[in-house]
Parts: C-alpha cells; sequence; structure tokens
C-alpha cells in the first residue's frame, strides 16, 4: 500500500494557486465547521493559537474526513532541538506539510530539511528519527519509512528584514518548497508595527513574491483584506490564506451585537390576543 500522496505539495509544485484559511480556535468542533467551506487547505496554528499535540492530531482526525481540504500545521518554533522534536511529532501524528515561522537564514531553512527528512540508503536524507514509521499511523504502510520523504512539504516563513536579505539564498534551499511571507512581523521588523499596509512593507512583499517564484518556489501570504489577497495572487503568490477563524467570529459577533446594541429600542408589543 503507498504512501498517502501529499495533494498540496503537487499543486503548488505545478503552480496551481491554492485558497486557505487559518485556524486558531483550537476545537475540532471549529474546525470540522471550516472544512466544509471548501477551502483548498487549512491552518492549524501552532505558533500563536492553543495548540498542543493532542488537540493538532484530533483536528487532523477531523480533516480526514474533508479530503478536498489539505491540512497544514504550523509548529511554535523550527530551531534547535525543540523544533526538531516537534517537527517529528508533528510528522508522526500525521501532518504532511509543515509551516515553520522565523525563518532568517539558508543555515536554519537546511536544517529544517534535515529534521523533516528520514535517513537514506545513501547516506544522505535527515536526521527525523524513525520510530514514527512503527509506532503511528505510518505504520501501516510498509514502504513509509522509503516514501515519506517525498511527500514532505516544507513552508519556512520569511517575516524579517534579516530574512528578506537572504531570501534568495534560503528560497534556493533543496528541501524547501515555499516560502510564506509574514506580513504582520515583517512590517514590525522594517519599523512599521502594526502596519503591514505601509507603501514600504507592500513594495518589499511585492519583491519577495517575485524573488520566491523566481527562484521555483511557491510564494505565500496571508490577508483576511479580499483586495489584498487577490491583489496578491496577481503578483504571483501560489497559497494565499484569505481569512482566520478567530477574525470571522471577532467581526461577525460584533456587528451582530452592534445592529441590536445600537438600533433603537423596539416599540412595545400590543397585546391583542
Amino acid at each position: 500500500m503507498q504512501t498517502p500522496l501529499n495533494p498540496f505539495k503537487q499543486a503548488i509544485a505545478e503552480k496551481r494557486a491554492q485558497i486557505g484559511l487559518w485556524l486558531g480556535l483550537a476545537s475540532p468542533y471549529s474546525t470540522e465547521i471550516c472544512a466544509g467551506a471548501g477551502f483548498d487547505w487549512l491552518l492549524i496554528d501552532g505558533e500563536h493559537a492553543p495548540n498542543d499535540i493532542n488537540s493538532i492530531l484530533a483536528q487532523l482526525q477531523v480533516l480526514a474526513g474533508y479530503p478536498g481540504s489539505h491540512a497544514i500545521a504550523r509548529v511554535p518554533m523550527g530551531h534547535g532541538h525543540v523544533g526538531e522534536a516537534l517537527i517529528k511529532q508533528y510528522l508522526d501524528i500525521g501532518v504532511q506539510t509543515l509551516l515553520v515561522p522565523m525563518v532568517d537564514t539558508p543555515a536554519q531553512a537546511a536544517a529544517l530539511v534535515r529534521a523533516s527528512r528520514y535517513p537514506q540508503a545513501d547516506g544522505q536524507g535527515g536526521i527525523r528519527g524513525m520510530g514514527g514509521a512503527r509506532a503511528s499511523r505510518w505504520g501501516r504502510y510498509p514502504q513509509y519509512a522509503h516514501e515519506a520523504n517525498a511527500q514532505v512539504c516544507l513552508l519556512v516563513q520569511a517575516e524579517t528584514q534579516a530574512a528578506l536579505d537572504n531570501l534568495d539564498a534560503i528560497a534556493a534551499v533543496d528541501g524547501v518548497d515555499g516560502v510564506f511571507i509574514g506580513p504582520a512581523d515583517l512590517s514590525a521588523s522594517m519599523g512599521h508595527v502594526g502596519n503591514p499596509a505601509h507603501p514600504e512593507v507592500q513594495a518589499a512583499i511585492a519583491d519577495a513574491i517575485e524573488r520566491i517564484t523566481r527562484a521555483g518556489k511557491a510564494a505565500g501570504i496571508l490577508s483576511p483584506d479580499e483586495a489584498t489577497a487577490r491583489r496578491y495572487l496577481a503578483l504571483g503568490a501560489t497559497f494565499v490564506a484569505v481569512g482566520l477563524d478567530t477574525h470571522l467570529l471577532v467581526r461577525a459577533t460584533s456587528a451582530l451585537a452592534a445592529a441590536f446594541k445600537t438600533a433603537a429600542a423596539p416599540a412595545p408589543v400590543s397585546k391583542t390576543y
């Protein structure tokens, strides 16, 4: 039985735009609601949401019932032994596509490639521990240890000026499938805290998307503003998150409350019955 193919990795390699949604509510219940909407990918956030291995696993199990929406998981960190251990655990519980924050150098990117790959017979590959190939769901696939590396998709985040300075070298790292631009942290790094719409930040993002795609890699980004998201797609971004579950809930509940709290008091009901 062949190891399941990674449809997201194939789609971005073929430069087919993939529209996604950020999941930060850390709930299988809300994840299933979002999964039914029809997004190409859903990002389970382990960095800025109250997720742990168990809650991520529960959401992966829900998403398995919606194969049209690919699960991507973001680790809280990617560097050092802690990051390597988390990457190993995420992959062992079923994640095939990883998003890793705050990658500033090609050396960091190369270390992440090694952490997400099994060693190979020729001495190449990576340092991912072999236990998951036996003790997790992957143990049901006899050739998993030999086929897994080809299905792992690694996305790294460029979120600082240092990352932009090293962007060409980061994108050139073999095993990095895509580079995701983080507008909020990037704007802060550039001296425009809380203002990713600043012209300097937007110019840097446009330039980054062009450089990533020129390197033959997929460019990704997040924007809950429709016009901005469409502009990023027009610039060549391949995987774009167009909303966040938390943001959608905040916006809808605030609008609903305001519609009633600011309206005139209703007239008394006439009891004619």
